[in-house]
């Protein structure tokens, strides 16, 4: 049909409002979408707080931070990343080692104190206790004979009680041979120095061949007469200093020196049996 002359087109102004629409409908579901990601956020944001707070209230924040950084935290929470971080020099040339494992003790001192019962009654050995660990002395008479290394085999069977204690236990072992202060010089030993040392090596010899102990768990040591438990002035008393101690270490042990460092008198000097 023919449009009508004479009427002008009606022109439609509400066009606008289709795009303002769409629009008004995309900022809306960027905004929902910013809205569900910070609820997101705020989650995790809580999570780290209370993480933050329980290693605060726990003192393990430095120790952390330590950790994650590479360095030790000193008692004021600073660091020394520096040492051990990426590219930074370290304070030695090795590792640090790893303490050895040692064991309580107090079980095979009741141990061997009922095995060995007769043998400390009649004074061939004695055990105790020591601030070192636990002291095992096999006296020269029963073990040796004078001025020789040669350890006597009715003895065997009550090293042997001693040397099962010893493969129960992880903890290093000591053997250190003791003399009296009468100088020593035959065709085989030039010194107490000497005896003493080889009678450790000996015992040393004994347990590892006869009865298995590892030798990396077994320490030899000659103190002549340099660690009395007794007089020299005597016979009884220089008869208690010749020995063989059997030290079963225990952390305190581990870094003594000498007898005399750290270990109590051993029992033997503390009156006639």
């Amino acid at each position: 049909m023919a449009r009508k002359k004479g009427y002008p087109e009606h022109a439609n102004h509400e066009r606008w409002l289709v795009s303002y629409a769409d629009f008004i409908t995309l900022m809306f579901a960027f905004f929902v979408v910013m809205f569900a990601s910070s609820q997101t956020d705020k989650g995790k944001a809580h999570q780290v707080s209370e993480s933050v707070k329980k290693a605060l209230e726990q003192n393990q924040f430095a120790s952390a931070i330590a950790g994650i950084l590479g360095g030790t935290a000193d008692d004021k929470g600073k660091g020394n990343a520096m040492m051990r971080g990426p590219g930074g020099a370290r304070t030695g040339s090795e590792e640090p080692k790893t303490p050895a494992k040692v064991a309580e003790l107090l079980p095979s001192q009741k141990f061997l104190n009922e095995s060995l019962k007769k043998e400390i009654e009649t004074g061939k050995v004695q055990v105790h206790m020591s601030s070192r660990g636990l002291v095992v002395s096999l006296r020269e008479a029963a073990f040796f004979s004078p001025g020789d290394d040669t350890i006597s085999a009715p003895a065997y069977p009550t090293i042997g009680k001693i040397a099962e204690t010893i493969r129960q236990l992880p903890n290093p072992v000591r053997l250190e041979g003791h003399t009296d202060s009468v100088p020593i010089h035959n065709s085989r030993f030039r010194s107490n120095w000497e005896l003493s040392a080889a009678r450790s090596i000996a015992m040393l010899e004994l347990l590892n061949g006869r009865f298995e102990i590892p030798r990396q768990k077994l320490a030899v040591v000659g103190y002549a007469e340099t660690a009395p438990v007794d007089t020299n002035e005597t016979a009884e008393g220089r008869a208690r200093n010749r020995r063989v101690d059997i030290v079963i270490l225990n952390q305190s042990g581990l870094t003594a020196e000498s007898p005399q460092a750290a270990s109590k008198p051993s029992p033997f000097a503390e009156g006639k049996r």
